[in-house]
């Protein structure tokens, strides 16, 4: 089988990532690049050696000749550029989140669907090795039947002086990594019914909230914690470590800081070292994101050859988006909101 051809639209600061872990993966390989920016255009196909530069999205389009796109831009620029894949009948990854609106992100996942082609949210921190190896441990019932459960990431590490707008948007931490989190939660515990939250903005040269704490009611009675911090100074820096809890009927399971997972059940306690690998581009604390990357792309890979549906598919993402919706809307109006009332 000949291998897939791939278009990335958006070389900033975390496509060199992903530009990475497509030189990496198995049957696919980015052929053109495309960026309003000249210079990172040419830094980045410089650096792969990418030949077809373009600068304006509808000039890559009209001459085609790829499989699918991936788009890594900022989510304001997501449904013009998801449509006009749809359009082209082009599969197509977008970054997350996917969009600034639930209306915008239904009509993505509408548009792709009306159109028949692959679309998948780049959704990658549940690919992260230690969080799968956390569901795999729940599923093979060492611990029993799960009742609660908490996703963590508690963090002082500067991640603006790398992505500076982050620091101006009115929101931030719930929509840039307490999406990621709410995702690791839906995928370990199950879909979520409503969400309680609570904001706070410590850090005052930002514009939105650097702290958020949220209660998921989860389908089947699990209850979980999702906590996401970037005002928190500890001893050892754990960034970008998320840290999980789970209680269930048998047992107990933690991840903890440094990789370490301990399943506690009737037999005794099982210590496992569940580091990711750091790959020949990665470089630590960022090679679980790097890794994680390169795994889900790999699954876009697969799915396409395969021809099922991403686990992270648009039309799976709007649950997670809603969870970011909702936590938003908690905040604002303190009172629980069900996700039904924003999925609509």
């Amino acid at each position: 089988m000949s291998d897939l051809k791939g278009a990335l639209i958006g070389c900033g600061f975390f496509a060199v990532n992903q530009m990475h872990g497509w030189r990496d993966a198995e049957g696919a390989r980015i052929v053109a690049i495309c960026d309003r920016d000249p210079e990172r255009l040419k830094a980045v196909g410089d650096a792969f050696g990418i030949q077809r530069r373009y600068t304006s999205a509808e000039d890559l389009f009209a001459d085609g000749g790829f499989d699918f796109v991936d788009i890594a831009t900022t989510a304001g620029s997501h449904r013009a550029l998801v449509e006009m894949a749809a359009r082209h009948g082009i599969a197509t990854i977008c970054q997350k989140p996917i969009a600034p609106t639930m209306e915008d992100a239904k009509a993505m996942v509408s548009a792709c669907a009306k159109s028949g082609v692959p679309f998948m949210v780049h959704e990658n921190f549940r690919w992260q090795s230690p969080i799968r190896a956390v569901k795999t441990a729940i599923d093979s019932g060492a611990i029993g039947d799960v009742f609660w459960g908490r996703v963590s990431f508690r963090s002082g590490y500067d991640v603006f002086s790398g992505q500076p707008y982050l620091a101006t948007g009115k929101r931030f931490i719930i929509e840039d990594l307490g999406i990621h989190a709410l995702d690791v939660a839906r995928y370990i515990f199950g879909d979520a019914t409503a969400v309680t939250a609570r904001t706070r903005r410590v850090n005052p040269a930002i514009a939105g909230e650097d702290v958020a704490t949220m209660l998921l009611d989860h389908d089947g009675g699990i209850t979980s914690i999702v906590d996401c911090s970037y005002a928190t100074r500890l001893p050892v820096e754990p960034f970008p470590e998320t840290l999980i809890e789970v209680d269930g009927s048998e047992g107990t399971l933690r991840l903890t800081q440094g990789y370490r997972l301990a399943v506690h059940s009737k037999g005794g306690t099982a210590l496992t070292n569940v580091e990711p690998p750091v790959l020949s581009w990665a470089s630590p604390p960022w090679h679980n994101i790097q890794e994680s990357v390169a795994l889900i792309q790999q699954h876009w890979v697969e799915t396409l050859q395969s021809g099922r549906e991403p686990d992270t598919s648009g039309r799976d993402n709007l649950q997670t988006f809603a969870l970011v919706e909702a936590s938003y809307l908690s905040a604002a109006e303190s009172r629980t909101v069900s996700l039904a009332e924003v999925l609509g």
